[in-house]
């Protein structure tokens, strides 16, 4: 950091320090409480649909922030164009004929076998992706790491659209995995790193909500295509203007991505700062908030950053992939966090059956009886729904109701539509063949189509919302992309796991038996759920504080560990305040030594000390920025 803002540092510290030295003993009470007169009114009478930004300056929430949130939020819908298109395209009838769906020569399982080929592709050149992040991420810096992934992801739809052969097919779309692989760490690291910490969760959510955005494009590209172009030309060849105009959605939206960046996106001021580049992320945090260079709020947040950087430097002078491989092995509380919590909402997430519903979804509505065009248009329903109800958990309830409250609303939501689903598929199997003739029936076959489009909106709100948010939330910074990319690589080797094994799993299990599996898993999700740790509100660099805890305790880590972190020291008032900036008073409360009471699991009261820095330690690790 430049010498100009180390004084002004300094100097801000000395000038808070200098109003109140004398320790207030009448105030232990309120410094012991982790929690506000506010908080501790019941959850029915605090709750209101809106973030709560009280005590943060209203500049930081601005529009430099919002356009660079958009821009690497966008990267999301990468993914879900590609889903959208491939399912539509595999109801397309110039597409079944271009590539040898419909061939009477082969089998039910060799058609089956080389959907699923056609269908999973993109997540196996995913998993090379997300490989490739673990080093791209941090070596380009999440800017430039966008712009090259766009240019890779150009390449890859190109040789699709000009697919003559299944092979060239193959090529392009697992080229274009290399791509997407590394969008689900690019951008939910970045919005992780830029937003503050009251919004955080709705910014990765923008990122989780654009999957949707993309799915509903492809959807719609594909039932418009349907409708508009025939499959046949009028010498009776295949038209493959039919399914190549879906590729469109895929050039306007990387082309979009890679224009808006350079002028809408500012580089991750924490990743500056990791690589040494102290006065630029200074600068590029106070473009973000819209604060001067020495406003305390700045301040504050650029030494809650250099903290926990100087600490991994010290921890590990270099860093190298082996290194990183090491930490995350030889570290139990990183190895918790990798294996049981990022591990566990990939595993989870992707086998619940959402990501079948979101691939598969032409042939689940002609299991209820859906047919011919009605398929398609279905699908991009399903499309719409999904995402309203994915930006609705962004902007109302993540950041809100919290992480665990909206992962508990959406597994259970979608655990019982998928039951319904599965229970109609087993009494009312002749739906598959469009003959449903009992008045019952038919209202049931209507239930199980709205079970499809519910289950769609409680995964958005649920899974889909945690599944690339929490990864980014509870690794420490030296090592939170190379994590993120490896938890991203379960998440597209899963991914591709299920989109392989659908069609034959509803072979094997007949269509019901595979919505049930999908069932079984949402129930030990549930239970997963409940050790999981709030982290709605706090800053990035607390949350490693909250991973000294036993994993059986994570859950209460609001109580037990609070959030003592710098940036929350700095409240906004409506007086002038103690800092010499109009409304910005600085908590000196905060600073001041505590020990909490706390009752263990067995109801026997123990110490368990967490022992506030006092202003002098924290002044000394200000010096050190």
């Amino acid at each position: 950091m430049s010498s100009k803002t180390n004084h002004k540092l300094t100097q801000s510290t000395v000038a808070i320090d200098s109003q109140e030295n004398v320790y207030d003993s009448s105030r232990e009470s309120h410094i012991d409480s982790p929690y506000t007169e506010e908080e501790k009114k019941p959850f029915w009478q605090r709750f209101r649909f809106r973030v709560d930004t009280t005590g943060h300056p209203p500049q930081i929430f601005n529009v430099t922030l919002y356009l660079s949130i958009f821009v690497f939020g966008l990267f999301g819908a990468a993914r879900g164009i590609d889903e959208g298109t491939v399912s539509g395209n595999l109801a397309l009838p110039a597409f079944i004929r271009k590539f040898g769906l419909s061939d009477e020569t082969k089998t039910e399982h060799e058609i089956a076998t080389l959907k699923s080929n056609i269908a999973s592709m993109v997540q196996l050149g995913s998993v090379g992706g997300a490989l490739i992040a673990m080093k791209s991420v941090d070596f380009f810096g999440r800017l430039r790491a966008l712009q090259v992934v766009c240019i890779i992801w150009l390449i890859g739809v190109s040789i699709q659209i000009s697919s003559q052969s299944v092979g060239q097919l193959y090529a392009g779309r697992f080229i274009e995995g290399l791509a997407i692989g590394q969008t689900t760490s690019i951008g939910p690291v970045y919005m992780s790193e830029v937003a503050p910490s009251p919004i955080r969760g709705m910014a990765n959510c923008i990122f989780a909500g654009a999957v949707y955005l993309g799915i509903m494009m492809g959807y719609f590209a594909n039932y418009g295509s349907a409708i508009h172009i025939p499959a046949t030309l009028s010498d009776g060849s295949v038209n493959d203007k039919q399914w190549r105009v879906t590729f469109c959605t895929k050039f306007i939206m990387a082309g979009l991505i890679f224009v808006a960046s350079f002028f809408w996106c500012i580089e991750s001021p924490r990743w500056l700062l990791k690589h040494g580049k102290a006065h630029e992320a200074v600068e590029k945090l106070s473009k973000l908030r819209k604060l001067p260079v020495d406003h305390p709020y700045i301040i504050a947040e650029i030494s809650d950053i250099n903290e926990q950087v100087m600490a991994e430097k010290e921890a590990a002078r270099s860093s190298s992939l082996i290194g990183n491989f090491k930490q995350i092995v030889t570290v139990k509380s990183i190895a918790y966090r990798l294996i049981i919590i990022g591990g566990g909402s990939q595993v989870l997430g992707q086998w619940s059956g959402a990501n079948a519903v979101t691939i598969y979804a032409s042939e689940l509505f002609a299991l209820v009886g859906v047919t011919g065009i009605d398929k398609l248009k279905m699908s991009a329903v399903l499309g719409v729904v999904k995402f309203f109800s994915a930006y609705f958990a962004a902007f109302f309830l993540i950041d809100i109701l919290g992480r665990k409250r909206s992962l508990y609303i959406g597994i259970c939501g979608q655990m019982l539509c998928l039951l319904y689903y599965a229970i109609f598929l087993h009494l009312v199997p002749q739906a598959a063949e469009g003959v449903v003739e009992n008045a019952n029936a038919k209202r049931a076959s209507t239930g199980a189509l709205a079970a499809i489009f519910l289950s769609g909106t409680f995964w958005t709100v649920g899974f889909n919302s945690i599944q690339y948010l929490i990864g980014n939330e509870i690794f420490p910074l030296g090592i939170r992309s190379f994590a993120q990319s490896i938890i991203m690589v379960l998440h597209f080797a899963n991914q591709y796991g299920n989109s392989k094994a659908m069609p034959k799993l509803m072979l094997a299990m007949h269509s019901f038996g595979a919505f049930y599996f999908f069932v079984g898993v949402l129930c030990v999700a549930l239970v997963w759920a409940f050790f999981l740790p709030e982290l709605k509100g706090r800053s990035l660099e607390s949350i490693e504080e909250v991973f000294t805890l036993p994993w059986y305790n994570l859950r209460r880590c609001n109580k037990l560990v609070p959030d003592h972190s710098q940036i929350h020291k700095v409240k906004y008032t409506n007086s002038r305040g103690n800092t010499g900036f109009d409304h910005i008073q600085f908590d000196l409360e905060k600073n001041k030594p505590s020990i909490e009471m706390v009752e263990d699991e067995t109801g026997s009261n123990n110490k368990s000390k967490h022992v506030r820095r006092s202003s002098g330690e924290e002044e000394d690790d200000e010096k050190k920025v």
